[in-house]
């Protein structure tokens, strides 16, 4: 069994396309479900007031000082990218962004569950398929039908911050593996892929993965082969 675990931030156009690409990456593995994909919280949205959105462009342009020229253009590349690679609607430029604490506390309650993969990509298919907001409570609960939670259940967790905790313990142990920033992607808990690789690169990582830890043993037996010294002659008999 390879373990793939990923951290990721909800709003994060880099994150969505990376998780993307490690299923396309997937795709093409020879030993697919002997896999285990494991998502993790890396939360960046903690430093906005919880309650409030702030549109992409606004954002844009109070963090980096983009214009809105600058800011359609940076978020068109990442729009090309995603369906140049079947990811197909990918909205960037008419999304929200807000805190994401709750949606990460949502996401945890959900893998809980047993439903940690399909809680990510539901996520991400409404944040960025549909440009959904996923801040508020409301937000996540109409999540939380969708993937099949109890809503009561669901409510009560999210009011009593039960995976606050275990959300910023996640953070840490990304941190502590070297992450500067999401998606943060460890293989087998040996190969650090920093960002958004190209699912080339992560399907021979997965490749390389599994060689080392399966080994060929080779068969009992002796049977003529070639070499650099030349090719064996058959005994006569």
């Amino acid at each position: 069994m390879v373990k793939v675990d990923i951290w990721s931030e909800v709003t994060c156009p880099w994150c969505g396309l990376g998780s993307h690409r490690v299923e396309r990456a997937l795709a093409r593995f020879e030993h697919a479900d002997e896999v285990q994909v494991v998502h993790h919280s890396f939360p960046l949205g903690s430093g906005f007031p919880v309650g409030s959105t702030f549109s992409v462009r606004n954002f844009l342009l109070r963090k980096y000082g983009m214009d809105a020229r600058q800011a359609e253009a940076a978020a068109q590349q990442i729009e090309a990218l995603a369906h140049s690679e079947s990811l197909s609607p990918y909205r960037v430029l008419d999304n929200q962004v807000g805190n994401t604490d709750l949606a990460h506390e949502f996401l945890a309650h959900a893998s809980g569950q047993g439903k940690n993969r399909e809680a990510w990509d539901t996520i991400f298919r409404a944040y960025f398929g549909k440009a959904q907001p996923v801040f508020s409570l409301e937000d996540l609960l109409k999540l939380a039908d969708e993937l099949g939670l109890d809503r009561e259940q669901t409510r009560q967790i999210l009011d009593q911050r039960r995976y606050r905790q275990q959300v910023q313990d996640d953070a840490r142990q990304a941190q502590r593996l070297g992450a500067r920033g999401a998606p943060f992607i460890v293989i087998d808990g040996r190969y650090g892929v920093p960002g958004a690789q190209d699912s080339d690169t992560l399907l021979d990582l997965l490749r390389t993965a599994w060689t080392d830890t399966h080994p060929v043993t080779p068969a009992a037996g002796d049977a003529p082969v070639c070499g650099p010294d030349g090719c064996a002659v058959p005994e006569r008999t």
